[in-house]
């Protein structure tokens, strides 16, 4: 599905984005020529998924320098412009780390913004293809070579990134393999990026899968329906707590009651070393209509509150193993934050030195 389908191309002026909001409905894309529609696009969820997020940061820094000639701004209205790129989402920190690698470049002009953020997104391909093959070797060594029944939450494919996929990278690598019974989706919130979009690229991929709701996860893992979980990640603190779509920790909590390994499945990018712990992650909230209606229909009450937290934060001693592009790593009970945070570090210059 890669081949044929790209979350984030950029056409000589602007970016093209496969807009998933319609997905599985339609397949149509989104042109963005200025920053006001890229931002609009990064927070209406257009474009999503932490890596695809950092592919869209680093080309958004050419779009802002390109509407910048256009309407000449100066360099302080350049550079407020590649800030809201940055913020767009604060949780993801991909996003933020996508313009900050580009955006030394500007003085060097836009040509050498635009092959930096096509460098990132050739990478992120790559990475996404190292980490399924370093995903499917370890599951199959701690489970033995043979057939699993696998859970994921939201949507962590080629959809997310720039090709491929992380946790889902993972799955089509099994699935290679012949090792893919079922794939449990969650349809997870919000947007049912589960449903819409994980449920849509398995499909294509002739995986099998059947669609649960969130609520359905923790007793399908403790009735012993599956063999591992697989997730995705926005962010990884150096104590190794991993901020993804909200209900992963119900997930997590239910794979340590029940002695199913958890699995995340993340670049390096996504490790935010400068954050000790997932305390310090910033918390998205969602709009209140995606809690209080359904297809524009209200579901509750007047004058009732929502609650609507994009993500959840699952502590380090929940998580088996975090697999990025230079393998898995597995963090020891009782290990400290410290050291923690040293093989963290070990680890990703091992990515940097990958990336060369």
């Amino acid at each position: 599905m890669d081949n044929e389908v790209r979350t984030v191309e950029w056409t000589g002026d602007g970016l093209r984005l496969l807009d998933q909001t319609v997905l599985p409905g339609r397949v149509e894309h989104v042109v963005v020529r200025d920053v006001a529609a890229l931002v609009d696009a990064i927070r209406r969820l257009v474009v999503r998924g932490a890596p695809a997020l950092g592919v869209a940061g680093a080309f958004g820094v050419a779009v802002a320098m390109r509407q910048a000639d256009r309407e000449g701004w100066g360099r302080a209205a350049l550079d407020e412009a590649i800030s809201r790129v940055r913020e767009a989402r604060p949780t993801a920190v991909n996003l933020a780390a996508g313009v900050d690698r580009v955006r030394p470049l500007v003085t060097a002009g836009v040509a050498a913004v635009v092959a930096e953020a096509q460098a990132v997104l050739d990478e992120d391909v790559r990475g996404n293809q190292a980490i399924g093959a370093a995903g499917a070797a370890w599951i199959l060594d701690r489970l033995g070579d043979r057939t699993l029944r696998v859970l994921t939450h939201c949507n962590a494919g080629a959809l997310a990134t720039a090709g491929w996929g992380t946790a889902l990278g993972v799955v089509r690598a099994l699935h290679a393999r012949g090792r893919v019974e079922m794939v449990y989706v969650d349809e997870t919130r919000p947007l049912l990026q589960g449903s819409r979009l994980t449920a849509w690229e398995l499909a294509r991929a002739g995986i099998p899968c059947a669609v649960q709701a969130d609520g359905a996860a923790p007793s399908t893992i403790l009735r012993g329906l599956a063999d591992v979980a697989v997730i995705g990640a926005d962010r990884i603190a150096a104590n190794g707590d991993t901020a993804n779509k909200i209900g992963s920790l119900g997930v997590a909590l239910a794979c340590a009651a029940a002695g199913v390994p958890l699995v995340v499945a993340a670049p390096w990018s996504t490790v935010d070393l400068a954050l000790p712990d997932g305390r310090g992650v910033p918390i998205e909230e969602r709009p209140a209509a995606e809690i209080l209606t359904w297809n524009g229909v209200p579901t509750v009450p007047d004058g009732v509150a929502a609650h609507n937290p994009a993500f959840d934060v699952t502590p380090a001693h929940l998580v088996t193993a975090l697999v990025t592009e230079t393998g898995p790593l597995e963090v020891a009970a009782g290990e400290t934050p410290s050291a923690a945070r040293a093989a963290a570090r070990a680890a990703a210059g091992a990515a940097h030195r990958l990336r060369e």
